[in-house]
């Protein structure tokens, strides 16, 4: 696929997709949900890490509601069914570690883009809003899902209802994403926790992803058998032997990522 809206750089292991669209702060429209889908999908087959992040003052600003008309006549049904569910998946079901670096404001649709990934990065100038209800909608794209996850029933709630603007800050603090970093450090930090992931033991991160995501419909008992599946698994890996021997040797394991 030749993407317009977005691009994907690839180094070292690390496959870098930046939203770009920045005269609408990063809105998300059916071509840029398609090219994201395409894109994590065809990263996910060959990296061992995944970034997205935005161009601009913004990571994304949400569903790019256009002029008032096409407002009016969006059938939103039907662009969650088939535009956002699959970029969304992408993301949940990609087989390797997918972050969010977030540059900038990701309001709407655009802050649970990057919730739903499995790590979030933000700059402290940056922020979270769930602006649904200020036009008189629910959040989506994930949004009634992750948050309640996160930082718990009345955070949630309150995030939803009152649509305030969530720093990056108070999002650490609440749990909602990882880190926030100061600006100026804000790159170097993402890269490194990128890199780190690229250079890292990948198919026991495959299944750190796997374990942690059925956990929340799993018994204690149901989870416990699940880990030891994934660990027989992970202890045939070239990877866990290196990482033995390295340990043995008192040095730093050189993960190949198999």
């Amino acid at each position: 696929m030749q993407y317009e809206t977005i691009t994907r750089d690839d180094l070292d292991g690390m496959a870098v997709i930046t939203l770009r669209r920045p005269d609408v702060m990063n809105a998300l429209n059916t071509q840029m949900r398609a090219e994201i889908t395409h894109a994590v999908e065809a990263a996910g087959r060959t990296a061992r890490v995944v970034v997205l992040t935005g161009e601009g003052r913004a990571f994304c600003s949400g569903q790019d509601l256009g002029d008032r008309a096409n407002a009016a006549n969006l059938n939103l049904e039907r662009t969650l069914r088939d535009e956002y569910i699959p970029m969304l998946m992408a993301i949940v079901e990609c087989p390797v570690p997918v972050i969010a670096a977030v540059n900038g404001t990701a309001a709407g649709a655009g802050a649970n883009l990057a919730l739903v990934c499995d790590i979030t990065i933000a700059a402290e100038s940056a922020s979270f809003i769930q602006a649904f209800s200020r036009i008189g909608l629910i959040p989506d794209a994930g949004g009634t899902w992750v948050l309640p996850r996160t930082v718990g029933l009345q955070k949630a709630m309150g995030a939803a209802l009152f649509a305030d603007r969530i720093t990056a800050r108070q999002a650490a603090e609440w749990g909602m994403i990882w880190e926030a970093v100061e600006d100026e450090a804000f790159d170097a930090t993402w890269r490194a926790r990128a890199m780190h992931l690229a250079s890292g033991p990948t198919e026991a991160f495959k299944r750190v992803k796997q374990a942690m995501q059925v956990s929340f419909g799993n018994s204690l008992s149901e989870q416990l058998l699940l880990e030891g599946q994934l660990q027989g698994a992970c202890g045939k890996t070239r990877d866990f032997k290196e990482g033995v021997v390295a340990f043995l040797e008192k040095r730093k394991p050189v993960f190949e990522g198999r």
